[in-house]
């Protein structure tokens, strides 16, 4: 790396951005393109992921669909015989974006690498339905996996959860509970860029002050998240919401935790993984040099998330292999 600072980021002098993501950002901005804040709510979900953007499910993967009390789920199974693991998947999108349906081309990917079923959580969002309604939305559907993995080809002794940004602050605060309450067991939990620390004072790290004011996710617009997803701010000390402030981490699953370099939340994560690391718990962290917020589930954009996408396989498939 040469060490010289971005155009878009020139308060971080440290490393490069990758070409991909310097001429993703050149195109996008030179589009124009309208701030999150100022965006209306249903325009700024409409333009949360562009299609080209995920690429296209793989057609060696099945869907189906189920509930679990009423949250919808969509279910990918790859071929090959059963009882196959299972992989419980929180999307991100800030609680406030995403549907199961758009990332569908990512789930399809991670089942067909994994060799492993994945299920799609479809929890509701913010602000028609702010905290505590995805973390509800997300143990339920852990709890109903557990309990009826057999009946769609799934192997309950061989759990896991796995979210993206949003989605894996569902995953890491699913995992503290299981803990607490004995079950269901999980086999591990796969961290990819999670927001973790919703506080106001996580905005005090280095992460915050070099790449908060880009134009990829800022500091806006994690405040326009956080302002939708919670009545208050004091709301944010819950571990539930922060389960960076939890006041332990022992006795959790193995971790991978996946961060990017140039990425609001990437000393969040890192912190996370320490934390993890001092508990005793099995911690594997990676930060990927030059990349964005959430680049692993846009592979059609960025090559290394192809990268990713292998380790985090690798890493499920030997978690599995020893439940």
């Amino acid at each position: 790396m040469s060490g010289m600072a971005s155009v878009f980021y020139p308060r971080y002098p440290e490393g490069d951005l990758h070409p991909e993501c310097e001429a993703l950002l050149r195109r996008s901005t030179a589009a124009d393109a309208v701030s999150l804040d100022a965006m209306s709510l249903e325009d700024a979900r409409a333009d949360f992921l562009l299609p080209d953007w995920l690429g296209i499910p793989r057609d060696d993967v099945t869907p189906s669909t189920a509930e679990a009390g009423g949250i919808p789920l969509r279910i990918y199974t790859p071929e090959g015989r059963g009882p196959k693991p299972v992989l419980i998947f929180f999307h991100g999108g800030g609680f406030v974006m995403g549907t199961p349906d758009e990332f569908a081309p990512f789930c399809t990917q991670v089942a067909a690498r994994v060799h492993c079923i994945v299920v799609s959580v479809g929890y509701r969002l913010a602000p028609e339905s702010p905290f505590p309604a995805a973390f509800d939305d997300a143990w339920a559907a852990t709890e109903w996996v557990a309990a009826n993995a057999t009946s769609f080809g799934g192997d309950p002794g061989r759990l896991a959860v796995a979210g993206d940004s949003a989605g894996g602050n569902l995953a890491a605060a699913v995992s503290m509970l299981a803990r607490d309450e004995g079950a269901p067991g999980l086999t591990h939990q796969i961290l990819i860029c999670p927001w973790v620390d919703m506080s106001s004072a996580s905005e005090e790290t280095d992460s915050f002050r070099h790449f908060g004011e880009g134009p990829w996710l800022s500091t806006v617009g994690i405040r326009w998240y956080r302002r939708h997803y919670l009545r208050d701010l004091a709301q944010s000390e819950d571990p539930r919401v922060s389960p960076l402030l939890a006041q332990s981490f022992c006795g959790l699953p193995s971790a991978l935790v996946i961060t990017a370099e140039f990425d609001v939340l990437a000393d969040q994560g890192r912190s996370y993984a320490e934390c993890l690391a001092r508990a005793g718990v099995p911690v594997v962290h990676c930060c990927y040099p030059g990349m964005l917020h959430d680049f692993v589930v846009l592979p059609a954009l960025f090559t290394p998330a192809w990268d990713a996408l292998d380790q985090m396989a690798a890493f499920s498939r030997t978690a599995f292999s020893l439940a």
